[in-house]
């Protein structure tokens, strides 16, 4: 369901698998937060767990819990102002309309839950992103969000004609093992000490194709490449 990346005095970092909801589920079962707020609990009886940010049930990677009230609210004062890199991998099978660049717009709820991009310039979702090539006439995107709207990438991907391979809202006709998206990255500051973490994805036949592992290990620290401009 999930593996522990680091654990701070203050915080938490685990690496969630694809297709584990958030949130408890009903009958299905346990969601990640209470999942880790039951590990941290059988540590010590006394260990609160507050959420600071949250992943799609279809994506998998890294995720943040706060374990104090404190903590929590400079994380939330974090994520707010941007001050927080994230860097996401996702894999497409269609030709976009370009294949690096900027995709920026506000976004409007649609229909059976999804949301759609539009070309107003309001509160726009800001995107930066990258694409290479790998087999089967796919393309790998990395990809760099400059807000945190719900959807945000795989909307923005599904804008430019490249919806993720395995999106059940976004891309139906989609046959895949997983939803192929994934927090990479995060880097941050945490009362002046610099955090950085890195997940290369472990789950999903597409990820784990020799030139994309290759192709992976290229861009290992995205933030030291040339972004498009904003």
């Amino acid at each position: 369901m999930y593996k522990t990346i680091a654990e701070h005095h203050d915080f938490i970092v685990v690496d969630k698998e694809a297709g584990v909801n958030f949130h408890d589920e009903g009958d299905i079962g346990s969601g990640l937060f209470s999942l880790v707020k039951k590990q941290l609990q059988s540590q010590n009886n006394n260990t609160e767990l507050y959420p600071v940010h949250r992943l799609d049930k279809m994506t998998s990677g890294l995720v943040v819990f706060a374990k104090t009230l404190a903590c929590a609210q400079i994380f939330g004062q974090l994520f707010n102002d941007h001050d927080i890199e994230k860097y996401y991998l996702a894999i497409g099978d269609k030709k976009p309309i370009k294949k690096q660049g900027l995709i920026k717009g506000d976004m409007a709820k649609s229909r059976r839950g999804m949301f759609k991009l539009l070309r107003s310039m309001e509160n726009p979702a800001v995107t930066q992103f990258f694409s290479f090539s790998i087999p089967n006439k796919q393309r790998l995107y990395l990809l760099k969000p400059h807000s945190g709207k719900t959807h945000q990438l795989r909307v923005a991907l599904a804008s430019i004609g490249a919806p993720i391979v395995g999106d059940p809202l976004y891309y139906t006709t989609s046959q895949a093992d997983r939803g192929y998206l994934h927090a990479f990255v995060l880097r941050f500051n945490y009362l002046g000490e610099s955090f950085e973490f890195i997940s290369l994805p472990t789950m999903g036949e597409l990820y784990l194709n020799t030139e994309v592992i290759e192709q992976l290990s290229a861009i290992k620290k995205p933030w030291q490449l040339n972004w498009p401009r904003l």
